[in-house]
């Protein structure tokens, strides 16, 4: 015991990842209202660094609990004297975040071309900005990279733009990577942009699209997170700025946004996942993006991708009230969803936001809708709650291809409908 002792403070010393050794990600099933309560009084308890993968909001939707290892007894305890059944998802997490290891220590060395680049492996930031170079160099009549500001820590925060060239015309945004721990969503995104330029010319309806739009593209729209997953903690959230008056770092860029901001779905607690940061647009990745949309003038659609749940959302997050343009948005989406589940059977749920998976006011889709973007959705990709988080990188490209029919579905159906 004692050298186990010597030994942990030797890691902890000489390495500054975080380690969830004998960490566990409880699935839990919540039968009532008083359950409902009871597990968010215990994500509340500091001392115990919880962490829910998928909060609780309402009786029959699953939750996922991070439980650290010195945590364990008691939450399972807390769980049972109360009736709430549970599962265990995840045996122990630094198992999976290991073997996440393994397979990025694989010779990933890139060429100066795209078909040299490995899509089936998750990659750094750095790995990331040299591709999309590539990506330009390989497409210079069509494809270029933006910047469009600097992150909290000076990152630049680079987006791809995808034009067949003409002033002022009408814009689609696409964004990935926005949560830092949700890696699946820049690996689609590194596909999904390939996908576009080579389609172009090759495919009628991408070749449509861009013959009269634009498509503007951040893969990776949270970099200090991103990079922060890969050096120091793999389950980091938020962004990296510091909170005046608080010990804890980070606001969460998706409830950051003035669209309900301060509401009851995100937290004012600086060390919550869900922090919404002491005022709307505070985050300079998150203003970068609002200042961005508002000078285009002419964004008239916006996608947001993440993870997980298997889920396809519309406005709104915020309030109870349906859009006005509910109904058209409604039936988008089953038709995306319908084509997404043809190639694998992947199957998604759909709807607001609201009434699908819970109230989030600050959020992205609906301060682009209240802001005049009719077209706004929000993915959440696989999986529904195996590997949640460190979904394995043999699923990216199965993720990506899945996924694709239901991001042409939505681009179609604008360019049909301009407005």
């Amino acid at each position: 015991m004692k050298f186990l002792l010597v030994f942990s403070i030797l890691v902890s010393a000489t390495c500054s990842e975080k380690l969830f050794v004998g960490d566990q990600v409880l699935h839990i099933m919540a039968s009532n209202e008083e359950h409902i309560t009871l597990l968010r009084v215990l994500g509340e308890q500091e001392e115990l660094q919880l962490d829910f993968w998928r909060h609780p909001t309402s009786p029959g939707h699953p939750v996922d609990l991070q439980v650290p290892f010195p945590s364990l007894q008691a939450v399972k305890i807390f769980l049972e004297v109360n009736n709430i059944s549970y599962s265990i998802m995840i045996e122990d997490v630094q198992e999976l975040l290991n073997e996440e290891k393994k397979t990025m220590k694989k010779s990933r060395r890139v060429e100066r071309s795209t078909s040299t680049f490995d899509f089936a492996s998750y990659h750094t930031l750095d790995e990331i900005y040299d591709w999309m170079d590539i990506l330009v160099d390989n497409h210079p009549s069509l494809v270029s990279k933006i910047q469009i500001g600097q992150s909290y820590e000076n990152r630049p925060l680079y987006v791809l733009k995808f034009s067949t060239g003409g002033p002022n015309r009408p814009a689609i945004w696409l964004d990935t990577g926005i949560h830092a721990r949700e890696w699946i969503t820049p690996a689609t995104g590194i596909w999904t942009a390939n996908k576009i330029a080579e389609e172009y010319g090759r495919d009628p309806s991408v070749t449509a699209i861009l013959d009269s739009m634009d498509i503007f593209f951040e893969i990776v729209t949270n970099p200090d997170g991103f990079a922060f997953t890969h050096s120091n903690n793999r389950l980091w959230r938020k962004t990296r700025s510091t909170n005046t008056g608080s010990h804890c770092i980070g606001v969460d860029p998706n409830r950051n946004w003035d669209a309900g901001f301060g509401g009851s779905g995100s937290s004012s607690n600086p060390c919550s996942e869900t922090y919404r940061g002491p005022y709307a647009h505070s985050e300079r990745e998150v203003k970068a993006i609002v200042d961005f949309i508002r000078g285009h003038r002419k964004v008239k659609l916006v996608i947001s991708i993440h993870s997980y749940s298997q889920m396809l959302l519309f406005p709104y997050g915020y309030k109870t009230a349906p859009v006005p343009d509910h109904q058209e948005l409604n039936e988008l989406a089953k038709k995306a969803v319908s084509d997404l589940a043809a190639l694998y059977g992947t199957k998604y749920t759909y709807g607001s936001m609201v009434d699908t998976i819970y109230m989030a006011d600050g959020t992205s889709i609906d301060w682009a809708y209240d802001n005049g973007v009719k077209y706004a959705f929000s993915f959440e990709l696989r999986d529904t709650g195996r590997y949640g988080f460190l979904l394995p990188s043999t699923q990216i490209i199965p993720t990506a291809t899945e996924t694709w029919p239901a991001l042409l579905d939505i681009m179609v159906h604008v360019l049909e409908h301009p407005y």
